[in-house]
């Protein structure tokens, strides 16, 4: 049973940013936040939270001085994206409001901290924001996004093997999906899973006749076609900024906004790819508040989503110009046994003489130090231990 276990405050405000899921940790990559100067150029910064501890840390700026030259440490920046490859992030696109969309690729050493620019060589993309990215073996799929140059949506597929680090535009085979910004891409087996995004109803160019599409698309890597896919129903709202993520073989995705209905999203939907067909999914506990613009990543049996925006609660569900900005976090644990890992957090926010006193012993795995407002700590914890049981 999908259970909402945790909701955390206290992380950094940002929407549109990019995090990468790193064993128990997750990094997250700039970003966007209301009232913030993104006039003055700036490196961009990083946060690393603990899944394990529950907390944030903003990593130290990098020294640019020395043989680390300020050309290759990113700049701040909003709507680009991150994936991993073995040891290293790999940061790619994304928008400043001083310096316009990039297309330089960043490469982030998880080991040392240390930002590097790889040499690359080949049919590099066009600058833009908006697109996605995912990974399969070796290579970084970029689909789709807002190219600068152009001034135009996108629908290329562009291809990076990071074992000779070169680029190249596929030819994809097939009817292609929509041009369009602000989709996801998610990679089953050797699949890539197209859904949503902001699109024209009039072709690349933007005439302020937006399209939010409900299908999926889905592109085979093996024979670079897309592939002619069955609708049934339910299906999901179109969308956009929305988050996915694929878990045993299978889609999700949550939230996210539709500027034709001028709604925003906290639902949540399963997609099956072999029997083509959507489920919404009701997770137990409290969820985040409908929202776009946020991440998630998956932790062992656990999604962290944190940040995203949302309308004003005095301005309704829509609304696009009074938004708050979030700096929370939430986990929607897909574990039998998410009340064990609730039970091990709250004894770790007790304090050692609470320990004592009801005869726990701090959990393996879990540092001391994360700390809870005792009485609901030793309640909870309590209650938790003499209902220790497997969800149905």
């Amino acid at each position: 049973m999908l259970r909402w276990s945790v909701h955390l405050e206290g992380g950094p405000r940002r929407v549109n940013h990019a995090a990468v899921a790193v064993g128990h940790k997750v990094y997250s990559f700039g970003g966007y936040c209301s009232g913030e100067d993104y006039e003055t150029l700036r490196q961009i910064d990083v946060h690393v939270f603990n899944t394990v501890s529950l907390r944030w840390m903003k990593l130290p700026p990098v020294r640019t001085g020395g043989h680390e030259r300020v050309r290759e440490v990113p700049y701040m920046r909003y709507g680009h994206t991150a994936v991993l490859l073995d040891d290293i992030i790999y940061l790619w696109g994304g928008r400043n409001d001083t310096e316009g969309a990039c297309n330089v690729l960043y490469a982030f050493d998880i080991n040392s901290h240390r930002w590097f620019t790889p040499k690359i060589s080949g049919t590099v993309p066009g600058a833009r924001d908006g697109h996605s990215s995912c990974v399969l073996w070796k290579s970084m799929y970029i689909f789709g996004g807002y190219e600068q140059l152009a001034d135009c949506f996108s629908n290329d597929i562009h291809k990076l093997d990071t074992t000779t680090m070169v680029w190249s535009l596929i030819n994809a085979r097939g009817t292609p999906a929509r041009w369009r910004d602000f989709h996801s891409a998610t990679i089953i087996g050797t699949k890539m899973f197209v859904f949503g995004g902001r699109a024209d109803r009039f072709g690349p160019f933007h005439s302020n006749n937006e399209i939010y599409c409900n299908k999926i698309k889905v592109f085979d890597t093996e024979t670079n076609c897309w592939l002619n896919t069955p609708s049934t129903q339910p299906l999901p709202e179109g969308r956009r900024s929305h988050s996915a993520f694929s878990y045993n073989g299978e889609l999700y995705i949550f939230g996210g906004y539709n500027a034709r209905l001028d709604r925003h999203f906290n639902d949540l939907w399963k997609f099956n790819p072999e029997a083509f067909s959507w489920e919404k999914v009701e997770p137990k506990g409290k969820g985040p508040c409908p929202r776009r613009r946020q991440c998630c990543c998956m932790v062992g049996d656990r999604i962290i989503l944190f940040g995203g925006t949302s309308p004003c609660p005095e301005q309704g569900m829509g609304d696009e110009f009074n938004l708050m900005d979030h700096s929370d976090l939430y986990i929607l644990d897909f574990s039998k046994y998410s009340c064990h890992y609730l039970f091990r957090v709250c004894v770790c926010g007790l304090t050692q003489r609470h320990r004592d006193r009801m005869g726990l012993a701090v959990p393996s795995g879990i540092p001391c130090g994360t700390r809870l407002h005792v009485p609901v700590a030793r309640a909870f914890a309590l209650f938790i231990s003499e209902h220790m049981v497997e969800q149905p």
